[in-house]
């Protein structure tokens, strides 16, 4: 890591703290939601994936007012009101776990899974867009990609903690955690200086940001499915194949992740977002079609941690191509809609993947992911890579 980026980084801690203890009171429901709605209520599992998947949809279909918010009145009032808001939602999970009629207790729990959606959508958003104001836009990628490692290690370590919590303490445990976990955010960002956005200069509409932005979105969208794709079907893979060690792959990817997010943060910055992003998917794309072609477990594990080190760079060298496209007095708008087009992909590539597998066995879902990988290339070859704002 360069001594730039270390300055960098200490002076994200705060915004990465918020990050990471807001998005951990995401996380840690997550893997025990279905047991509880299935096991302990009675519903059936596609209810279960229904009550998991209904925060997603509030997400998205949130972002885009949570940007307006953020261009308006600041960041540090954005997460003001965003944590709070994750608070109270798992304060809704608490008090449906006391709630004795199933019917009701679910309907409660779907209460609090709508509301933590625009609270995600804020105190993301937020913490994104503070952090850029306080680096400035030319260390847009820095921002991003050190974020995107507090977000993506909330995701990896929400699930575990939140199964141990679970076993413990029962689901009520599991809602005390998201009330406390975003509380800790807040006392983060209560301590942090409030930073106006960009005043003046004309506001885009959020259907302009989206046609000045899709090209980058599609290509995260892309980008994203292998990760979600080895999380979700790389235990069968291991497993119809007779091969030990699932588990390591998960821990390749996290290693080529974050290695490649540490020592390079700077790149999208420096050489621009589209070559960075066009050489991370082919890294990308190799690591999927190693997985796919791989004749033993060693290679495979191969394939995970280069796809995990092709991804890495992807969401920031994105960001920084979007953000350059759209007027500063819209970046809130800018950053929510960008990264809208990643809870799509995290809520789609799942269930495509499983009809994929279902037609073509477990390899040609890596081989899906290698092609989606080969496709952004494609995007981002001869476009015009002018910023709308210049």
């Amino acid at each position: 890591m360069t001594s730039e980026s270390s300055v960098s980084a200490w002076r994200l801690l705060p915004f990465i703290a918020i990050v990471l203890a807001g998005f951990l009171a995401v996380a840690v429901p997550l893997p025990v939601l279905s047991v509880r709605v299935h096991d302990g209520l009675g519903f059936s599992l596609v209810t279960a994936g229904w009550v998991v998947g209904l925060q997603s949809l509030s997400t998205i279909l949130t972002r885009q007012w949570a940007g307006r918010l953020i261009d308006r009145h600041g960041p540090r009032w954005a997460a003001l009101l965003g944590l709070p808001l994750a608070a109270l939602a798992g304060a809704t999970y608490l008090l449906s776990a006391f709630v004795t009629d199933p019917s009701l207790s679910l309907a409660v729990l779907m209460v609090g899974r709508l509301i933590m959606g625009p609270a995600e959508s804020l105190f993301l958003t937020a913490a994104m867009t503070w952090g850029i104001l306080t680096l400035g836009a030319r260390r847009t990628g820095v921002v991003m990609t050190w974020q995107g490692i507090a977000l993506f290690v909330a995701l990896g370590v929400g699930g575990p903690v939140g199964l141990a919590v679970m076993g413990r303490f029962g689901f009520a445990g599991v809602a005390a955690a998201s009330i406390v976990l975003p509380l800790v955010g807040l006392a983060v960002a209560m301590r942090c200086p409030a930073l106006a956005p960009k005043a003046g200069g004309p506001r885009a509409s959020g259907w302009r940001v989206i046609r000045l932005i899709w090209r980058q979105g599609v290509v995260l969208l892309l980008s994203v499915a292998p990760q979600a794709i080895l999380g979700s079907f790389v235990a069968l893979y291991f497993a119809s194949r007779g091969w030990e060690g699932a588990g390591l792959s998960l821990t390749g990817f996290g290693i080529g992740f974050i290695l490649i997010r540490a020592l390079f943060s700077h790149l999208p910055d420096r050489l621009g977002g589209r070559v960075v992003a066009a050489g991370s998917l082919i890294v990308e794309s190799m690591g999927q079609a190693l997985i796919w072609l791989a004749p033993s477990a060693p290679l495979a594990l191969l394939g995970a941690t280069l796809t995990g080190a092709g991804f890495s760079l992807i969401y920031p060298s994105m960001g920084v191509d979007a953000l350059r496209r759209v007027p500063e007095s819209s970046r809130g708008l800018a950053i929510a809609s960008f990264s809208a087009f990643l809870d799509v992909a995290l809520g789609l590539s799942a269930p495509l993947a499983g009809l994929i597998v279902g037609i073509g066995g477990y390899p040609s879902v890596f081989l899906a992911g290698g092609i989606g990988c080969v496709a952004g290339v494609l995007l981002l070859i001869g476009r015009d890579p002018r910023a709308a704002s210049d």
